[in-house]
């Protein structure tokens, strides 16, 4: 009896041991990350060309026109970095992008620290303090290098040097892989708890990135993004619970002035899809040089309406 409770003993503490074993494997592979630093902004900004190039699918907000709204934004993440919590805080370039899209309610960040954030999500959230959440979860993506851990497993480290290098097919390929990339559950774990992190060192509510999974919740369906991520139920959960924990004193939400840079969206025209031109506002009354005053044009002309360029 005691013989066989002794193989017992034994075959319990070398499951525990290979249990350990594999979980302290699995959390460095998710950690591996042998692409350089130095080389996480480079690509960034190859990827961050590539991405700004294709018009059509992420239509650049530009900034001439719209200084006051990336202002605005720009203030909020040069808040963050001073918390003094950030890695690499001045070695990226911190860049933001808006992309002028009322329908997505996304974020994304590439290496180095580029950072594009649509107008939908913007449109979506009811406050300083929630933006301030989803931006500072951002930065820690960014931060921590999740792009390029990730990535390093996905296309492999030539890829990203040869992307890094100004490759252009390889650039392509990594842009429509940080594109749709899903982080793990670890990498997201960690991005909102770094987000709390940050806000903590500021007068935010810490808890900022929850109030977004919240009215996530309260919507009743998921940006289909989201549905590779952890349950937003958990986050929130997670989210609070760290603001709790770390005794974050900061209580201010910024609605109002939220509500006023809201005001400046509701400016925006919709994007020109490109190959495409709005039909002029002409005169009808206008003459050409030596030529015969025209009919009254009878058609009525939709000043929305969009036509192909002539070719």
């Amino acid at each position: 009896m005691k013989l066989i409770n002794m193989k017992y003993l034994i075959l319990t503490m070398f499951l525990f041991l290979e249990f350990s074993a594999c979980k302290s494997l699995k959390k460095g592979w998710d950690n591996l990350n042998l692409f350089p630093v130095s080389q996480d902004v480079e690509l960034g900004k190859q990827v961050y060309g590539e991405i700004i190039a294709n018009e059509k699918d992420f239509p650049k907000l530009p900034e001439a026109g719209n200084e006051e709204l990336y202002k605005y934004i720009n203030a909020i993440v040069h808040k963050i970095l001073l918390t003094g919590k950030v890695d690499y805080a001045k070695d990226f370039p911190w860049k933001i992008t808006i992309i002028n899209d009322a329908k997505t309610q996304n974020a994304f960040a590439t290496p180095g620290g580029y950072i594009f954030i649509y107008t939908g999500l913007l449109k979506f959230l009811d406050s300083e303090d929630q933006l301030a959440g989803v931006l500072g979860h951002e930065i820690a993506h960014a931060a921590n290098r999740h792009s390029t851990k990730q990535l390093t497993k996905i296309v492999g480290l030539q890829v990203l040097a040869d992307a890094a290098l100004g490759n252009k097919e390889t650039i392509k390929q990594v842009a429509t892989a940080i594109i749709g990339l899903s982080f793990s559950r670890a990498h997201e774990t960690q991005a909102d708890t770094m987000s709390v992190i940050y806000l903590c060192q500021t007068d935010y509510n810490a808890n900022g990135a929850s109030g977004f999974f919240k009215k996530i919740k309260g919507q009743g369906s998921t940006p289909s993004w989201l549905s590779t991520h952890p349950n937003p139920a958990n986050r929130i959960e997670s989210i609070d619970g760290k603001q709790k924990a770390m005794g974050c004193k900061g209580n201010q939400a910024y609605e109002k002035p939220y509500a006023k840079m809201k005001l400046l969206l509701d400016k925006i025209e919709p994007p020109i899809v490109p190959g495409e031109k709005t039909i002029p506002n002409t005169n009808a009354n206008s003459t050409k040089k030596n030529s015969k005053t025209p009919p009254p044009d009878t058609t009525v002309i939709n000043k929305n309406k969009k036509i192909e360029k002539p070719k």
